[in-house]
């Protein structure tokens, strides 16, 4: 039996029904239907199937042919015949989306797989996380759980589910509802940070690295650090998607009493949470949710009236939304004293209407000896409302973050960490902007890091130890990279552009152009428009090196981050506590809002020295702070040891437990599970340095091998002894290999060794006594 390719189910079964020769230019094939086929060959002969009892082997390693159509086959036999979501693919958690709940995360199952070897139970997230929390425990490592996947695949459930599981095998010592807070910070994440989307709806629209901190195996605390929030939703969503959840659960709750005086009303009513038309999501109780993350708030020590001031802010940014702006001729109308927006949004911020009535439709120029104020056109002012919105959340956003820090942060400190990294997947659009750039930049050196650790670190040291071994091929994207954040490369042409007073998209598109059309990894597109490709390792076919189109429009203004100096100042200036306290500059010192209630209100008007506008300041541009910050998580990964979780997305109509073969296989070749098995098959994927195993294992050793005084003839002698197959291991000049399940072995081997000498010194002092 053979796989031939198919354009539905991508590969399908067929049966051999003709001898073949070598130079035969036809393979006579039955298919699975009784019909037959001609299949005609041409440079390679179909790949063979598995016997049936491997296929839905639960380590893909395992199977004898390891090739796609295989690996397809018995992710596809386990998801729909078992309703098995996942699977090992050598170092790798497959994770399918199942698209309903499923009753496989209660604490009995977290119990279950505590203190349990990889490979003991069925693959789980908790089996993973368990191996990462022993993995720290007994050798005091770092560790990381790197979460990858499409949008939709279920990346922010996976990294919950890690987070439930390491709070609850690591019971805190000091504060007994340490655990309780962690878990308490995703609702109020998902409800600031998460959308609706078209292909997913509760999709993360930032990424996010929770180290959780240990001392003694127990949690002492946790960090969270955020990348690159889309704050470009909060004033616009295409079509059947929806703003950030916190906006849809305060407007579903304006009927309650404390929230009486914001001025909210339903979401349709707004124009920051209406442009999508889709003001209610299918299987969300947007009331309830609130409640949900005023709780979470509570837990964390935000006191009720800090979360009101906090929600009358985001009420503000609703009402900021539908100020009407007129214009003729250019100009934009001045704005009248009774529209019942603007008279909101200044009377929730405690600033004067006249002075945002002022700098929503001007501008100050300084010119030498000079200061006049330029009438803005109506886009113009449009673009400032809404870029004024737009900081608004950021700052939010961030105090909210640092919020949740505040109340997770470990008071002792912590000796290790196991970091849970989920990040926004590679995105595709029809229309691709600054955002999904900056996205598929981030999944570029993820994946240098995924190669990086499984493919050159694996075959250098192969080389190194003088362990035999053949070489794997795999996609290099460092090229791709160095397009990226390279001298003169895209982010460095995008940041000389945005400092320029009259930089324009169009002009950057022409730069690009004129450096990079030499680059195999860059393209111009054939229609006439600023747009630039760029050859990702992973695109719209998911497969090494295909092209992804971006429009330049907007890159320019997004990468600027420009924000209105004077609103900004009027902001600063507010009368409310929590809103001064998030236009805190660096510099202000610690200001708690205590403080900031009990000297009263500032006065209103313009900013104070001390306290001029970011954009005043020497402010980094938005793809420089972006790469910064990558670079920065790049190296905090690098410092651990990873585990790899691979989401993957069955179908794009969120059906339960429906598996489309095309969709699975493209994702299947963007995340190097192929590469993986075959490496992880053929090679040695456990190893340690000599002490490492004399120090593991000297339980095992006997007293006639300790006699050597080389730590690796100790380690042969007592291996060839233990193991006796020499296929399951390899000695190399300072490490010693493992074949997969043979450290499970030896553990058992420790284990019942121990335990007879804990019995043999029970039985003497027992019979002492």
């Amino acid at each position: 039996r053979v796989w031939i390719p198919d354009s539905v189910e991508v590969w399908r079964v067929a049966e051999i029904t003709r001898a073949y020769k070598d130079g035969d230019a036809i393979l006579h094939l039955r298919l699975e239907d009784g019909s037959a086929l001609a299949h005609p060959v041409e440079f390679q002969l179909p790949p063979l199937c598995n016997p049936d009892c491997l296929s839905g082997a639960d380590d893909l390693v395992a199977l004898s042919y390891l090739h796609e159509p295989a690996v397809l086959h018995s992710l596809r036999r386990r998801f729909l015949e078992a309703n098995t979501i996942y699977t090992y693919c050598g170092i790798i958690l497959v994770a399918i989306n199942p698209y309903k709940p499923l009753p496989i995360y209660e604490k009995e199952v977290i119990y279950a797989y505590s203190g349990r070897e990889m490979g003991d139970m069925d693959p789980h997230i908790f089996a993973l996380a368990e191996e990462a929390y022993k993995q720290m425990v007994r050798f005091g490592k770092n560790q990381s759980l790197i979460i990858s996947g499409e949008s939709g695949a279920g990346k922010t459930a996976s990294a919950k589910y890690a987070m439930r599981y390491f709070t609850t095998v690591g019971g805190c010592l000091c504060d007994s509802s340490m655990e309780e807070k962690v878990l308490a910070s995703s609702p109020i994440m998902e409800a600031f940070g998460n959308a609706k989307t078209t292909r997913n709806d509760n999709s993360s629209r930032f990424g996010k690295y929770i180290e959780i901190g240990f001392s003694q195996a127990h949690v002492t605390g946790a960090t969270i650090k955020t990348y690159l929030l889309e704050k470009s939703r909060v004033t616009f969503q295409a079509k059947a998607e929806r703003n950030y959840h916190i906006f849809y659960q305060l407007c579903a709750s304006a009927a309650l009493p404390e929230l009486q005086g914001l001025g909210l009303r339903g979401a349709e009513t707004f124009h920051y949470t209406c442009q999508g038309q889709c003001p209610a999501a299918q299987g969300t109780n947007d009331a309830a949710d609130l409640d949900s993350t005023r709780h979470a708030f509570s837990l964390l020590g935000v006191p009720e009236t800090d979360q009101l001031e906090l929600f009358g802010i985001l009420a503000a940014i609703l009402h900021l939304g539908n100020i009407v702006v007129k214009g003729r001729d250019r100009r934009s109308v001045p704005l009248q004293p009774t529209d019942e927006a603007l008279g909101l949004f200044c009377a929730l911020l405690g600033v004067e209407a006249s002075q945002v009535m002022r700098w929503l439709c001007h501008r100050k120029l300084v010119t030498a000896g000079e200061t006049y104020l330029k009438p803005l056109s109506r886009q113009q002012a449009l673009d400032s409302r809404d870029a004024l919105a737009k900081h608004m959340y950021g700052q939010v956003f961030r105090w909210m973050v640092s919020r949740v820090n505040r109340a997770l942060r470990a008071l002792e400190g912590h000796r290790t960490s196991i970091g849970i990294l989920d990040i926004y997947g590679f995105e595709v659009f029809e229309l691709n902007s600054f955002e999904q750039f900056c996205i598929n930049y981030a999944n570029e050196k993820l994946q240098q890091l995924f190669n990086l650790h499984v493919f050159k670190l694996e075959q250098e040291e192969y080389v190194t130890e003088e362990i035999p071994w053949v070489f794997v091929d795999f996609c290099d994207n460092q090229p791709c990279i160095e397009l990226i954040e390279g001298r003169l490369g895209i982010l460095d042409l995008l940041n000389e552009e945005s400092k320029m007073p009259q930089g324009s998209d169009g002009s950057w598109a022409q730069k690009l152009y004129q450096t990079h059309l030499s680059s195999s990894y860059f393209q111009k597109p054939k229609r006439p428009r600023d747009a630039f490709v760029v050859c990702h390792f992973a695109g719209k076919k998911r497969s090494p090196s295909s092209p992804v189109e971006y429009q330049c429009d907007g890159f320019v203004e997004k990468n600027r981050d420009a924000i209105p100096e004077e609103l900004v100042g009027l902001l600063r200036a507010s009368k409310s506590a929590l809103l001064a306290e998030l236009f805190l500059e660096e510099g202000d010192g610690p200001t708690s809002l205590q403080s900031r209630r009990s000297s009263g209100p500032r006065m209103t008007g313009r900013p104070s020295r001390r306290s001029l506008p970011s954009s005043q300041k020497s402010k980094k541009s938005i793809s420089s702070q972006f790469k910064s910050s990558l670079n920065r998580l790049m190296e905090m990964l690098g410092s651990t040891t990873p585990h790899y979780v691979r989401c993957i997305k069955p179908n794009d109509d969120k059906q339960p437990f429906v598996f489309d073969s095309r969709r699975a296989v493209e994702q299947l070749r963007a995340c190097g599970v192929l590469e993986t098995i075959r490496i992880s098959a053929s090679g040695y994927p456990s190893r340690w340095t000599y002490q490492e195993f004399l120090e593991r294992y000297r339980a095992l050793v006997s007293r006639e091998e300790l006699m050597d005084t080389d730590e690796k003839q100790i380690c042969s002698l007592a291996l060839e002894r233990l193991l006796q197959d020499p296929s399951k291991y390899q000695c190399g000049k300072s490490k010693v290999f493992f074949r997969a399940g043979q450290v499970a072995q030896l553990e058992e081997l420790r284990w019942q060794r121990l335990r007879a000498a804990c019995v043999l010194l029970q039985r003497h002092l027992r019979g002492w006594l």
